[in-house]
């Protein structure tokens, strides 16, 4: 009885923002990997915690109140970075289930550990640890994923965002190891809370996500319909690029063009995919797509970062765009 309450909220809880995912933002093999790596981040914490108790004189209440949780969600956060780095996550909802699958991972692999060497038979601490503590871990790495993703999408410093989402989390872990109110009371709030937190952001993000998917799609389209037809000179685009010709040489125009024509057809198949996997289908594989993403690389390189910023106008290469296309890998 022990083991169920200290073990399956955590997964239930995941799984329960798993199934909010209604776009199928969620790659499982990513979302493996984030589980694995709170695992492998519980157990290099407690030889880390275990390291700075027995070397300096700072006592455990200190150290569970002050040092652990700033060591433990450093430690967590690490696969949500290289996720991010990598533009393996898109939206505020994916950042969330993955960070929060990363504090599930800590928190089982944390509480089998008090299981084996402290199996109190008090059922009381069990859902404290299950209900309370997990979900906190589980919790805090999300918020720090979804504060991250979110400034990276609205092209925000990076640095004052990273340590604002790293100071929160930070907070939130260190006053729940205060217990500054009943530990009963604080497991209340955090399971009455944190869901409804969770719904009220994904429901605003998946507005932002459709409205991002019908706009953006519907108006890519036209315009390379309007290519495709040898009208894109009508169009205020067409225009934009041809007042270039003064300013760069006929080579690069080209390859601006042809870059412009490849972003706009693989960032259609992008969301038509997204929209098929909402739907319930699976996305489209096509047997060239690896090379289109290869030469839309190149010539990303050969426009060079002047005219990138050059075509922001028309086409803005943010963070959400990368990822758009990384999905189509």
């Amino acid at each position: 009885m022990n083991s169920i309450f200290a073990l399956l909220p955590v997964v239930i809880f995941l799984l329960f923002l798993f199934l909010l995912d209604s776009f199928k933002l969620v790659v499982k093999k990513q979302l493996l990997l984030c589980i694995v790596w709170g695992i492998l981040s519980a157990t290099l914490a407690y030889f880390i915690n275990t390291l700075a108790l027995n070397h300096f004189q700072i006592g455990f209440d200190n150290l569970s109140k002050y040092i652990s949780p700033f060591i433990e969600e450093l430690l967590k956060i690490v696969v949500v970075l290289i996720l991010i780095k990598s533009k393996r996550i898109g939206f505020m909802i994916d950042a969330a289930i993955y960070g929060f699958a990363a504090g599930a991972g800590f928190a089982l692999a944390e509480n089998i550990f008090y299981l084996y060497t402290n199996n109190d038979p008090n059922l009381l601490i069990w859902i404290i640890r299950g209900l309370g503590t997990s979900i906190m871990h589980g919790g805090c790495t999300a918020l720090f994923a979804l504060v991250v993703v979110g400034a990276k999408n609205r092209d925000a410093s990076p640095i004052l965002n990273f340590m604002a989402a790293i100071g929160l989390a930070y907070l939130i872990h260190s006053m729940f190891n205060h217990f500054y109110v009943s530990p009963i009371i604080q497991t209340a709030g955090i399971v009455v809370v944190l869901p409804l937190v969770f719904i009220l952001i994904f429901n605003f993000n998946e507005k932002q996500l459709q409205d991002w998917l019908e706009i953006e799609f519907a108006n890519e389209v036209e315009l390379l319909n309007m290519i495709n037809k040898g009208q894109f000179r009508n169009t205020k685009a067409g225009e934009y690029l041809t007042s270039l010709k003064s300013k760069f040489e006929g080579e690069v125009i080209l390859d601006m063009y042809c870059f412009i024509s490849l972003y706009l057809e693989l960032s259609i198949k992008a969301k038509r995919n997204i929209m098929l996997k909402e739907s319930g289908f699976a996305p489209m594989i096509e047997p060239d797509i690896n090379n289109k993403l290869s030469e839309i690389k190149q010539l990303r390189k050969q426009i060079g970062k002047v005219g990138e910023l050059t075509l922001a106008p028309l086409i803005r290469m943010n963070y959400r765009d990368l990822w758009k296309l990384k999905t189509l890998e």
